[in-house]
């Protein structure tokens, strides 16, 4: 099977899924959500060698630990801990991933990577004193989780100032869509039940995840060797 044929089907599945969220059929959850990022581990598997690939099959896993756990959250809180920490993982690695890329020749602006900064800084710290208040006994994990993925948003946004152009874009939105999604399952579960929460939450990060996979593939492709 070709490689595009796995993001077709990554693609199909989804838009399936997404459709059974939006009308309100969660309980396709146990079904429909754990092939999804496989799907993607196989696209990235059977494309051509090149020295990250490792690691992005790796974010990938651990992104899947992440969303079969969370399947069960209903049954305790550990099981919300335990998705936590395998996405924790999963961003760790994508920060790893991202600082790996091979970097062009242009030098990246300063002052646009200062304001980029900055404004993860304030997202970050917005974003952890609003939802403090509601966090309880989960206050240090979704901080340093909030921290964590912020770094992986930061690192993703450097990389746009510095990559290659095929490619750069793509990871940059694909890690944006990821602090997009998390921040509304945040705003869901600690301080105030969104409508079709599932629907977005899924929707942005069934995008981070394309993105970042095609974004990571382009950026090691053949052409731009």
């Amino acid at each position: 099977m070709k490689n595009s044929s796995f993001f077709k089907i990554f693609i199909v599945v989804s838009v399936l899924y997404l459709i059974a969220m939006y009308l309100g059929h969660e309980h396709f959850d146990i079904f429909l959500k754990p092939i999804l990022v496989p799907i993607l581990v196989f696209a990235a598997y059977f494309y051509h060698k090149f020295p990250t690939k490792n690691n992005l099959i790796a974010a990938l896993f651990f992104s899947w630990l992440g969303d079969v756990i969370l399947l069960f959250t209903d049954l305790g809180e550990t099981y919300f801990i335990l998705g936590l920490v395998f996405f924790l993982i999963a961003h760790i690695i994508y920060c790893v991933l991202f600082n790996q890329q091979i970097k062009s020749s242009k030098k990246r602006n300063k002052n646009i990577f200062i304001l980029g900064s900055i404004l993860i800084a304030v997202y970050l710290i917005g974003m952890v004193s609003f939802l403090l208040p509601y966090l309880g006994s989960l206050e240090m994990p979704v901080i340093v989780y909030a921290s964590v993925i912020s770094t992986m948003l930061l690192f993703a946004f450097n990389g746009l100032l510095i990559w290659e152009k095929s490619g750069n874009w793509q990871v940059f939105l694909g890690a944006l869509s990821f602090v997009i999604s998390d921040s509304i399952l945040a705003v869901n579960k600690f301080y105030h039940p969104i409508e079709r929460s599932s629907f977005f939450i899924m929707l942005s990060y069934l995008m981070a995840q394309y993105l970042i996979v095609i974004g990571i593939l382009k950026l090691n492709s053949k052409k731009t060797k």
